[in-house]
């Protein structure tokens, strides 16, 4: 079974050699073909060129890409699309006066998800999840995290990651899974966090590593959530099950939590709204992945994180979608990559950087996807006939993906 991609106006993100990740000024770099083929045999990538160099035979699909480009899908290192219900009641709150920190204060927030997923069946829970994973797929996303979360009980928490696995069984698209019971602490635990952390240190995080529910760990280190300490406590106990640390750090201060991401070689530090000249610093010639989530930034009407600071001290950025019910209500990485060019004042060129091999990177996912090179997975976008790569970014409004193919197979 081979497929040929023919007449490709332009041929995005094209790497010949391995990349794990592009940092600094070579962020800026994004390599192309122009009038180019791409040939996808067994779901994967098997050659690519310049059209004077291309086959002619034994293809058993051959599709005509006149005028139109081809990229990497969007590979989407964050997301808590494994939900229950929606909180609209909250966005007309913040619309009202309310912060979000109000909200919480007041048993909204993450607390209100965890009610109501709580209350939610398995499968209830799972067709949910099931529609917006295929909705984010129809969007161009071919790479997935998915964070646990919504739970903050043993079973709900657990719920959640077995629905995660489902999704993984049930769908081609690469998707990854983190637990993220350190979310919140409950409202049982109002006044013993500790108990809290020691039911997550001593029951779940050894379940979750014996059902091999989860690959990454993760924590919200933030005021009026998860201390420094608290956090060290859990990416410590995580590790010792073979759980690989990402945080959730500096959405509304800067408590310490990036050096403390970095101490423990997490992935992947997230969020990163407020930035201390020390956490640039502390970031500066580790493997730890700076991400960015400007749809949160969007909704909320927070600061975006400084992208021109992070990239300009040398060091890579990845974007990622942050869809959730409370902050960020869409998966819509290609609005992603338009406010990050728009409101962090990322070029369109270091946008997809950050929203394919980087974002790629962000979950461990670096050798499979995010790149046009051969033996990666043919996960895909045929654009619709624009003029430049850039215009992806410029026309924010409006949807200029054609096709989406994962593993070499167009999505229905």
């Amino acid at each position: 079974m081979a497929t040929l991609f023919k007449n490709i106006k332009e041929l995005i993100q094209v790497r010949t050699e391995p990349v794990s990740f592009v940092s600094g000024t070579a962020m800026n770099e994004l390599p192309t073909i122009k009038n180019a083929f791409l040939v996808v045999e067994n779901g994967l990538i098997a050659d690519f060129g310049s059209m004077d160099l291309c086959p002619t035979t034994n293809f058993t699909e051959v599709i005509d890409a006149t005028g139109k480009m081809v990229l990497p899908t969007w590979c989407d290192s964050h997301t808590h699309i494994v939900y229950a219900g929606n909180r609209e009641g909250e966005f007309v709150d913040r619309i009202n006066g309310l912060s979000y920190e109000e909200i919480a204060n007041n048993g909204g927030g993450i607390l209100n998800s965890a009610k109501k997923l709580q209350a939610t069946s398995e499968e209830d829970l799972y067709n949910q999840s099931r529609a917006r994973l295929e909705e984010i797929i129809q969007l161009g996303t071919g790479a997935v995290e998915i964070k646990s979360g919504y739970g903050l009980t043993e079973e709900a928490e657990l719920k959640m990651l077995r629905v995660i696995k489902r999704l993984k069984e049930n769908y081609d698209i690469s998707i990854k899974a983190t637990f993220l019971g350190a979310h919140a602490v409950p409202s049982e635990y109002k006044n013993n966090k500790e108990g809290y952390l020691q039911l997550l240190i001593n029951d779940v995080i050894p379940k979750v590593a014996a059902e091999k529910l989860a690959e990454y760990i993760d924590i919200f280190c933030e005021t009026g959530y998860f201390s420094v300490a608290d956090t060290e406590l859990i990416l410590e106990a995580g590790k010792k099950y073979g759980l690989i640390p990402k945080i959730h750090v500096n959405q509304f201060t800067a408590i310490g939590g990036v050096e403390a991401g970095v101490k423990f070689n997490a992935l992947s530090v997230d969020h990163l709204e407020v930035m201390n000249p020390e956490d640039i610093v502390a970031l500066q010639n580790t493997s730890t992945m700076p991400v960015a989530l400007p749809s949160c930034s969007y909704f909320l009407s927070i600061p975006y994180t400084p992208a021109r600071k992070i990239i300009d001290a040398g060091l890579p950025l990845a974007l990622a979608t942050d869809y959730n019910p409370g902050s960020t209500p869409s998966g819509n990485m290609n609005f992603v990559v338009s406010t990050a060019c728009i409101k962090m004042k990322m070029t369109p060129e270091e946008a997809i950087n950050a929203a394919t091999i980087n974002g790629a990177y962000a979950m461990g996912l670096e050798s499979e996807v995010g790149t046009i090179t051969k033996g990666k997975l043919a996960n895909l976008i045929l654009t619709k006939p624009i003029n430049s790569y850039g215009f992806i970014p410029y026309s924010f409004g409006a949807n200029q993906i054609d096709k989406v193919f994962i593993k070499g197979k167009e999505v229905d």
